[in-house]
């Protein structure tokens, strides 16, 4: 297999997801975590959760991979992030250090078992893979691992039992394990009369600055004081309240929200989620209410052209492996920012940032926002536009009369009282959102990538040509169908390599 060319973008997605997924990648992988563990050790099947491409630079992913070994314990589940990528660290020597430092402290608690190494390379390939809980940027993810350093420290919380003739055990899984970007734990009590509770990690407070990054007490109080006010004016709806934040750890715990995530209901009849999505809009305006001086200062405000920079970011693979879906985002980005201009603006108000319907929670008799670590001081239609685009993404098999009573109600309860220019930007909100869920949200090892990717981007266009004619603006038709049918001709995407399961789910 040629990594170099692969790397490079000048080469197929297909040829992307066999080295994501073929079995020779999972031999290869399987051969370097077995010589990282006790002899005998069996490795394998690989799942692979997520994926990010930067044409020229790297490949990295995801994986849960299975191991089993003689131990008492047996079956182990374990997290790793693989990098394929041509150059070596800026100081290898200094970095091997660090990450030895970090595993002599994992081997003397205990959790890098049955790992006798949490780091190895495969030159040959360019690969190299980390085994959590393994991150030298977030030192603190190795003792937060530790059953006994969890018990005591959500005995010092108050979270769980102190009394030191009774030692409370948690079970400890990692639920999301991103090197250098964030983690989240859970802790299950191993006896009764305890909660689960959930562990979001962030970069100590003394480095959060060099790595231009926000700290956990931030979060906290924004997370809190957001709770706080829905709490007073928000009815049957909440945001999930934080615990704790422990300083010294860098860490912000949270309780198990009840219910499911409305994202469930996105296929359901819109009798079902109707009285939800109104609900839900309801909140949301709420949120948006909260006057300045509540929730204090909450970093940079972001606007439109960062929201774009953003998307463009995050799309970079786009134009590498599908270059006339590329050319058709960058065209719509500027149509956008032309749109933007000439529609008008309102100050901006304390927005979530990042409003999917993951983030939202439905049980028998309630409803529960979470995530608040994408806040911003924003355009409110920012929020708006976010939860229209996302919805789309989940209801992209429904019928388009479903989806549109589905987005009505949800602006029913979120409009009465509204400026109707903010609901005109949520529109625009809405088209760039498309993009957005397309190049970040649909993952390049999903068989039919490239026809998800396509179809967003052509939702995204449908939606900027809807507002220009509410506009009275004239539109140019444009259809991505030939561009897709050129690009698929590149690449075999009925019949993907793979030889293990794969978790296809969109984050």
């Amino acid at each position: 297999m040629n990594i170099a060319e692969v790397l490079s973008g000048r080469t197929t997605p297909e040829s992307v997801q066999r080295l994501l997924l073929s079995a020779s990648t999972q031999e290869v992988l399987a051969d370097q975590l077995r010589a990282i563990l006790p002899p005998g050790a069996a490795v394998g099947p690989f799942r692979l959760t997520e994926v990010r491409f930067k044409p020229g630079r790297k490949i990295t992913a995801y994986y849960d991979t299975f191991v089993d070994t003689e131990s008492p314990k047996g079956h182990y589940v374990r997290s790793i992030a693989v990098t394929w990528a041509p150059n070596a660290p800026a100081d290898p020597y200094e970095e091997a250090t660090v990450l030895a430092k970090i595993q002599a402290e994992a081997v003397r608690r205990g959790v890098a078992f049955p790992f006798q190494q949490l780091w190895t390379e495969f030159r040959d390939w360019s690969m190299h893979v980390w085994v959590s809980p393994l991150d030298p940027r977030f030192t603190q993810l190795v003792r937060l691992s530790d059953p006994q350093h969890v018990h005591a420290m959500l005995a010092k919380t108050g979270l769980a039992e102190s009394d030191p003739f009774r030692s409370r055990e948690y079970r400890v899984t990692s639920i999301k394990y991103r090197p250098r970007k964030g983690h989240v734990l859970r802790y299950d009590p191993l006896d009764a009369g305890a909660e689960t509770v959930f562990a979001k990690l962030y970069i100590p407070e003394d480095r959060a600055r060099v790595f231009r990054r926000e700290d956990a007490a931030r979060f906290f109080r924004v997370a809190s004081t957001a709770a706080e006010w829905l709490e007073k004016h928000g009815g049957p709806a909440h945001c999930l309240r934080p615990l704790a934040c422990v300083a010294e750890d860098a860490v912000v715990l949270y309780p198990r929200a009840a219910g499911t995530p409305l994202c469930d209901f996105a296929r359901h009849q819109v009798g079902e989620v109707a009285p939800w999505l109104r609900r839900f809009g309801a909140a949301l305006c709420t949120l948006h209410q909260m006057p300045v001086e509540v929730f204090g200062p909450i970093g940079r405000s972001h606007d439109f052209a960062a929201e774009i920079r953003l998307i463009t970011q995050k799309g970079v693979h786009i134009p590498a492996l599908l270059p006339q879906v590329g050319s058709a985002i960058e065209a719509l980005l500027d149509r956008a920012r032309e749109l933007h201009e000439r529609l008008p603006q309102e100050p901006p108000t304390f927005t979530h940032g990042d409003l999917k319907s993951e983030h939202i929670w439905v049980a028998p008799d309630r409803l529960t926002m979470m995530d608040f670590g994408t806040v911003h001081s924003a355009d409110p239609a920012l929020d708006v536009g976010c939860f229209l685009a996302d919805w789309q993404f989940w209801n992209v098999v429904s019928h388009q009369a479903g989806l549109e009573k589905m987005q009505e109600n949800f602006l029913a309860g979120y409009a009465p009282g509204v400026p109707k220019e903010r609901l005109m930007r949520a529109r625009l909100y809405e088209a760039i959102g498309l993009i957005k869920c397309a190049v970040r949200r649909v993952q390049l090892f999903e068989h039919d990538w490239a026809s998800r990717v396509a179809g967003l981007v052509e939702r995204s266009q449908v939606a900027l040509n809807d507002l220009q004619l509410s506009l009275g603006m004239p539109v140019k038709q444009q259809s991505l169908k030939e561009a897709h049918e050129h690009e698929t001709q590149r690449s075999l995407f009925s019949h993907p390599p793979c030889a293990g399961p794969v978790n296809s789910s969109c984050r």
